[in-house]
């Protein structure tokens, strides 16, 4: 009886261990010019991609952002990085989705920060992550 009751304490706090390392990082929303922009990270493994969930949202004019030549990610050294593609809704709807990719910074930082310079708008919006350790 005792040595299946510490199994299953092991189980379950592996377990935890593992979910708390793999718990997604949280989406990020920036509202201006009625423009709703939100960024979740889906994927951000040591080698492919790094990814990008990103969703725009407005009811004034259609969204013709170029989102591969409009964002960057930038480091926590100040170092940036564009995107290798955009994979989503083309330009002209009220809604647009899709997901930005990138290559993935090496070493890992402690930090990034996705920035997107939209036309019209004096300074970029800003959506940062601090990444947990590997």
């Amino acid at each position: 009886m005792r040595r299946s009751r510490l199994t299953a304490l092991v189980v379950a706090a592996a377990f935890t261990v593992v979910a708390a390392v793999a718990a997604p990082l949280p989406a990020r929303t920036s509202e201006a010019q009625m423009v709703g922009v939100t960024i979740t990270p889906k994927d951000l493994p040591a080698s492919g991609e790094w990814q990008f969930e990103v969703t725009m949202n407005t009811h004034v004019t259609p969204l013709e952002d170029d989102l591969a030549a409009s964002a960057m990610l930038v480091d926590g050294q100040g170092r940036t990085y564009a995107p290798l593609a955009w994979r989503g809704d083309g330009p002209g709807a009220h809604h647009r989705k899709g997901v930005l990719a990138f290559a993935p910074i090496t070493p890992r930082r402690a930090a990034i920060e996705l920035r997107s310079q939209r036309r019209g708008e004096a300074t970029p919006r800003s959506f940062k992550w601090t990444l947990p350790a590997q």
